[in-house]
């Protein structure tokens, strides 16, 4: 739990500490980690916690080389004139209050057309995830074997360091940039879908099951992708729009990102 009472999931911590290792903790062990989610993130969380979460990721000091098979590739500014040039993922969770337990919302969205290109609602949330919701993406946009590829970028969460995810953006051929520590506005996109769908989706319900949930959150995207307007996409919703530029009818637009 935060200082305030709320709860805070596991994958929500693990990408904390991920945060934490990346920045300012690189040569921490999971005792001083204790202390920077606390101070940091305002967590109320004991070190065998810790201890036992960083074993799950895997970082426990020991062990640490960062010795990575895939460097590294930072975000870098971006031009975006069309879709499919740049997609960004991140993860978003839900409570269940009737089941007091975190549900996971995994999503691709196309920064120029700002559609959710595919998505996962799951009570878990691993790199096979990320990577069926990829290659689904990629499907969908029948983007396979396509001269030119989106590039994913994602921040550092566990699911997208994991040499599993970085394996499969290599075989797919596809660039995978991740956001610099503290830097969300990199995912700006993403980050502001994010609270459309905290703000016109999770928040008006209390979900007394999972499948109410899974339901509830798979209409909303529907109804963004294929109905809610947008300022940014000149007052069309995603679908409308991306048909628009299909059909070369759409006002051109140039996004830095």
């Amino acid at each position: 739990m935060d200082i305030h009472g709320n709860s805070v999931s596991d994958e929500q911590i693990k990408e904390y500490i991920m945060e934490l290792i990346e920045g300012e903790g690189y040569a921490y062990g999971y005792h001083k980690l204790t202390i920077c989610l606390r101070r940091k993130y305002k967590l109320v969380i004991n070190k065998k916690k810790v201890y036992r979460l960083c074993k799950e990721l895997d970082v426990l000091k020991p062990q640490r080389r960062v010795k990575r098979k895939h460097p590294r590739r930072v975000a870098r500014n971006r031009t975006v004139t069309a879709p499919n040039q740049l997609w960004e993922m991140d993860v978003k969770y839900g409570y269940i209050c009737g089941e007091d337990r975190f549900f996971f919302f995994m999503s691709i969205i196309d920064v120029y057309d700002r559609m959710i290109v595919d998505y996962h609602i799951g009570l878990s949330c691993l790199a096979q995830d990320a990577i069926t919701t990829l290659k689904g993406a990629l499907l969908r946009r029948q983007l396979y074997q396509a001269d030119k590829l989106p590039v994913i970028r994602t921040d550092s969460g566990p699911q997208f360091l994991s040499d599993a995810f970085e394996a499969t953006c290599r075989n797919l051929g596809l660039e995978h940039e991740r956001i610099p520590f503290k830097t969300p506005n990199k995912n700006a996109h993403i980050e502001a879908f994010h609270r459309i769908l905290e703000e016109e989706c999770l928040s008006l319900y209390e979900f007394q099951s999972y499948a109410e949930a899974y339901q509830v959150v798979t209409e909303f995207i529907k109804y963004y992708n294929d109905t809610r307007i947008h300022s940014s996409i000149n007052y069309l919703s995603p679908r409308e729009f991306h048909k628009a530029f299909i059909q070369n009818s759409a006002k051109r637009l140039v996004i830095k990102a």
